[in-house]
């Protein structure tokens, strides 16, 4: 047999083996970590969060619900400050338009395409 099957197989059965040690310690990792988490009063809010408070005392382990920030966003509209030739627009924030772009590439200025203001 080539030395590339030979490593094949025996890299099935290490990860055979370290399967098989990880379901044995798996259950006796759960009780191990539940039993530090009783005894430093840990909840699983204190693992979601960055801000976890050492030394508080263990309160009810039922999970309560998390509450998420709302973000607001902006809905007001900005006026066009460019336009092109074909009737595209910008604002002006943001990146630039491919249209505005491929026109400043091809020699054109930004100030070109100025919307005039009243």
């Amino acid at each position: 047999m080539s030395k590339l099957i030979d490593l094949q197989s025996q890299i099935a059965s290490l990860q055979k083996q370290a399967d098989e040690i990880r379901s044995k310690e798996f259950q006796a990792t759960i009780v191990e970590i539940r039993q530090k988490m009783q005894a430093f009063g840990i909840t699983v809010k204190d693992l979601q969060s960055n801000k976890a408070k050492p030394g508080r005392k263990a309160k009810s382990t039922a999970a309560k619900p998390v509450k998420t920030a709302k973000v607001k966003k902006s809905t007001a509209a900005v006026a066009a400050k460019y336009k092109g030739p074909n009737g595209e627009t910008w604002s002006g924030r943001g990146l630039t338009p491919k249209w505005l772009a491929s026109l400043v590439a091809a020699g054109s200025t930004k100030e070109q395409y100025l919307i005039a203001t009243a």
